[in-house]
C-alpha cells in the first residue's frame, strides 16, 4: 500500500488554557500521526508574587482564572494555612467547600453546552440519525437546551455571591478561616438557588428523573437498564448525548497516556481543622489517588511526587526534572517556535514514578472507584465500571465522567448547608511566620495546587501547578507527548479544512476554546477553513 504524504494543520487559536492554545498536528492517510500542543502566552504569576506578603496570593491567585477563581482562592488559603500551622474553624472549612462546589456546580453545564455540545451540530454528522434534534437542543443561542443550560447554571454562584460578596474573584477565605458570617436568611436563600438550580434544568432536562432515582446506577449495566426504562430517560440531554456519542463514533478517539491523577479534594469538617501537608490525604471526601489503567492498580498520590520538566518549554532552567518547591521561573524571551526543540510556555509535568498523568473529571471518577484511601471517603465505581467494560477511554466518557459529578456535588452541596452551625466561629487570627506550604484541591477542569515558601515574612517561592499545565504540556525530557498531544494521535480527520475532530478532543479535556479558529498549512501558510468551534 503507498502512503500518502504527511500533511502537517496549524491549528491557532484552538483554545484558551492558560492563554492561548494552538495544536499542530501531523495527517498522514486520514488520521493524525503526531501532535504538538502549544500554550502561547505567558502569565507569570509566580515572577509577580516573588518577593510580595505572603497574603497577597489570596488576591493574585484568584485571577489567574476567571473560570475557577475559588479553586485558586481554595489552594492559596490551605498552602498559608499549612505553613502558618493554622486553626481552621469547622463553619470556614464548610464555606470553603461549598464555594469551591458551587463553582463547579456552574462550570459544567457551561461547558458542556457552550463550549463542547455545539460541535455536535457540525455538518459531519448530518447523516446520524441524531443530527436534526442535536441542531434542535445544542446550536449556539438559539438550541432549546442551550439557553437553559447557560442560564440556570449561574444559580449556583449566585450562593457564592451570598458568602464571598462576590463571584468571581472573591478573596473571603483567609488563613485560619473565611471572611464571613452568613445568617439563616442566608443559608435559606443559597437552598431556593440550589432547589431551582435541580428543579428548573438537572431534573428535568439533563437527567430526566430525580437525583435519587439517578443515584441508583452503579454499574455500566444498571445505567443502560436506566436508559431503557423510561422515554424520559433517553429523552433528556444525558440520554440523548449518550446515544448521539456512541453512534457518531466519540467512544472510539481521544484514549490519551491511559495514567490519571487526583489530588482529592473538600477536606471533612471534623477531620482538618488543623490542617498539615501530611494529614491532608487522610481528610479528604473525595480521596486523592493515581490510577494506572494498564496495571488497574490505584494508589494514593502524594503533592512530593510532582515534578516538572522545561527542556520543550520557553524557560532557562536546565532539562532535569524538578519538584516544584526546587523551582525558579526563568522565561526566556524573544522565543521562536521549535518542534523539536522549545515550543510552549506550559511545562511538562509527571508522576516521578509514572510518568506523564491526565488530570480531570475522568481522572477523579476512575480513581473514586478505587479500594484505595480511607474507608469513610466517597466512592462511586460507575465510571470505572464503564471504563472497563467499555474497553478503551475515550472523548465520550471523559465528557460523560464530568456530567456524572453533578448528582453527588449536588449532595454535598445540601450537606455543606445543613451542617453549617451559625453561632459557632468562621475565623480563628493565625500567627504569621516563616515555612514552606501546600494547597490542593480539584478545580472543574481538574488538580490544582500551589505551593509557597515564605522567608523573612515574604514569598520566596510560589509555584502554581494549573489542572491544564499537566494536561496540555509539551513533550518532557524524554521526548515523551503530554496528555491532549497523546489523545490526539490516531484520531481519524475526515476533512482537513474542518478538523472538528481536534476541537472533540480538545474540549473533552475541558480546554476553554475561543470563537473561530484558523487553519493553516504549514508548509504554504495558505488559510485552510476558517470555521465555528464555538
Amino acid at each position: 500500500m503507498v502512503q500518502t504524504k504527511v500533511q502537517t494543520l496549524d491549528i491557532s487559536p484552538v483554545g484558551r488554557v492558560e492563554g492561548d492554545l494552538d495544536v499542530r498536528v501531523d495527517i498522514q492517510d486520514g488520521y493524525v500521526t503526531n501532535a504538538w500542543t502549544q500554550a502561547q502566552m505567558f502569565r507569570g504569576f509566580e515572577v509577580i508574587l516573588k518577593g510580595k506578603d505572603p497574603k497577597a496570593g489570596l488576591i493574585v491567585t484568584p485571577r489567574i482564572c476567571g473560570i475557577c477563581g475559588a479553586s485558586h482562592l481554595t489552594c492559596a488559603s490551605w498552602a498559608l494555612d499549612t505553613a502558618w500551622q493554622t486553626e481552621v474553624p469547622r463553619n470556614a472549612i464548610l464555606a470553603r467547600n461549598l464555594g469551591q462546589l458551587v463553582e463547579t456546580l456552574q462550570s459544567h453545564p457551561r461547558y458542556f453546552y457552550g463550549l463542547y455540545a455545539i460541535d455536535l451540530t457540525n455538518k459531519k454528522y448530518q447523516n446520524s440519525p441524531f443530527y436534526e434534534e442535536a441542531c434542535k437542543r445544542f446550536a449556539a443561542f438559539t438550541g432549546t437546551s442551550y439557553e437553559p443550560g447557560i442560564t440556570v447554571a449561574a444559580k449556583p454562584v449566585e450562593i457564592y455571591a451570598l458568602f464571598g460578596g462576590q463571584w468571581p474573584h472573591s478573596s473571603f477565605m483567609v488563613p485560619g478561616g473565611v471572611m464571613c458570617a452568613p445568617t439563616l436568611t442566608d443559608v435559606t436563600r443559597a437552598w431556593a438557588m440550589l432547589e431551582y438550580y435541580r428543579t428548573n434544568w438537572l431534573e428535568p432536562i439533563w437527567l430526566g428523573c430525580s437525583i435519587d432515582r439517578f443515584e441508583q446506577i452503579q454499574t455500566y449495566d444498571d445505567f443502560m437498564e436506566w436508559l431503557d426504562e423510561n422515554p424520559a430517560h433517553a429523552s433528556s440531554d444525558l440520554g440523548f448525548y449518550w446515544r448521539m456519542g456512541l453512534n457518531i463514533g466519540l467512544d472510539k478517539i481521544g484514549a490519551g497516556v491511559g495514567k490519571y491523577m487526583s489530588w482529592g479534594y473538600l477536606p471533612h469538617e471534623d477531620k482538618y481543622q488543623r490542617p498539615t501537608i501530611e494529614g491532608r490525604n487522610a481528610a479528604m471526601i473525595m480521596k486523592s489517588g493515581v490510577y494506572d489503567s494498564t496495571t488497574d492498580i490505584h494508589q494514593l498520590m502524594e503533592h512530593t511526587f510532582t515534578r516538572e520538566n522545561t527542556a520543550h518549554a520557553w524557560y532557562n532552567e536546565g532539562d532535569g526534572d524538578v519538584h516544584p518547591f526546587d523551582r525558579t521561573t526563568v522565561p526566556i524571551p524573544n522565543n521562536d517556535i521549535d518542534f523539536d526543540g522549545a515550543y510552549s510556555w506550559s511545562t511538562a509535568v509527571s508522576h516521578q514514578d509514572l510518568g506523564r498523568m491526565e488530570v480531570g473529571a475522568l481522572a477523579r471518577e476512575l480513581i473514586s472507584g478505587g479500594d484505595h484511601g480511607e474507608s469513610w471517603q466517597y466512592k462511586d465505581g460507575l465510571v470505572l465500571d464503564m471504563f472497563k467494560k467499555m474497553g478503551v477511554p475515550s472523548v465520550h466518557l471523559r465528557v460523560f465522567a464530568r456530567m456524572h459529578e453533578l448528582t453527588k456535588l449536588y449532595r454535598e452541596t445540601e450537606r455543606c448547608l445543613r451542617e453549617f452551625k451559625l453561632r459557632d466561629p468562621w475565623y480563628i487570627k493565625p500567627e504569621e511566620k516563616d515555612g514552606r506550604g501546600w494547597g490542593a484541591t480539584n478545580a472543574s477542569r481538574g488538580s490544582l495546587c500551589h505551593w509557597v515558601e515564605i522567608e523573612g515574612g515574604k514569598i520566596k517561592n510560589y509555584q502554581v501547578i494549573a489542572p491544564t499545565t499537566w494536561n496540555v504540556g509539551p513533550r518532557d525530557g524524554q521526548g515523551v507527548r503530554g496528555p491532549i498531544e497523546e489523545a490526539l494521535v490516531g484520531i481519524p480527520i475526515a476533512d482537513v479544512n474542518d478538523p472538528v475532530e481536534v476541537g472533540h478532543v480538545a474540549r473533552s479535556f475541558d480546554s476553554c476554546l475561543v470563537c473561530t479558529v484558523h487553519a493553516h498549512d504549514a508548509k504554504t501558510g495558505e488559510e485552510l477553513a476558517r470555521f465555528r468551534t464555538s
